[in-house]
């Protein structure tokens, strides 16, 4: 068996004397995992660290086998992300919730959402929005994906302003305004009308909020599980001032 693929690394871990198991997201294979021969080397550990973007050769005997992988680099971002602890807490929480996904499943559409995000991983005015459509990618390849085209009462596509917390889909603001104070706020840069990659800072706020909620009630405690501790520390980072909110 053999394939070549491209992905953006998730981790290694030690294996014998030299060697790592290392953790990718690829495009067309999923979360994979192989044996790298030699990967705790000076030159390939620069290679291997969370963040660059190699491609891959993988080879077994038969496909269920853990298979090893052949690495060269692409894009090596994990020096300049060394100094953002944006980027940082971005990368384990990224790893973390991609593990929520079952390993070698494909999911080519969130694959190009990770791609866009790990660039700007490092940038504090488009990592934020980014990592909000990266969260709402995930709930949707999980199965919880949010419906956030038109109103769920009246059908329109206009002034969609809040999302119901049972249904996860949109509600315009005539519909949701009797019942605001039970619905969650849909921030415009989520709209296609109004999408962009500079949103003010209470519309992030809110897509974190969005997104936490969703990602707690369908993801995290069925499994009676916490939030990964560097999701907090990330909002924080990117919420500074907003008090002290639940995300």
């Amino acid at each position: 068996m053999q394939w070549i693929d491209e992905g953006v690394v998730l981790g290694a871990r030690k294996h014998g004397e030299s060697s790592v198991i290392l953790e990718l997201m690829t495009r067309a294979h999923g979360r994979h995992l192989g044996l790298v021969h030699g990967g705790r080397s000076k030159v390939l550990q620069p290679v291997l660290q969370p963040g660059n973007t190699l491609q891959v050769t993988w080879r077994a005997r038969l496909d269920e086998h853990l298979g090893t992988y052949h690495v060269e680099g692409r894009e090596q971002r994990a020096a300049r992300f060394i100094a953002s602890p944006l980027a940082l807490y971005g990368l384990a929480t990224i790893a973390a919730l991609l593990r929520y996904l079952p390993e070698r499943d494909p999911h080519p559409v969130l694959f190009e959402t990770l791609a866009v995000l790990v660039e700007h991983l490092d940038d504090v005015d488009l990592a934020p929005p980014l990592f909000v459509r990266f969260e709402l990618a995930i709930l949707a390849e999980l199965g919880f994906g949010l419906d956030l085209s038109r109103c769920a009462a009246t059908n329109t596509t206009e002034n969609l302003a809040y999302v119901s917390p049972k249904s996860g889909r949109a509600v315009c603001a005539m519909a949701g305004e009797p019942y605001r104070d039970r619905l969650l706020a849909l921030p415009g840069f989520l709209i296609r009308q109004q999408r962009s990659n500079h949103p003010a800072q209470e519309e992030v706020t809110a897509g974190f909020l969005l997104t936490g909620f969703f990602l707690r009630q369908n993801v995290f405690e069925p499994r009676g599980e916490a939030p990964p501790p560097e999701r907090a520390r990330f909002v924080a980072l990117v919420t500074a001032g907003d008090g002290d909110r639940r995300f």
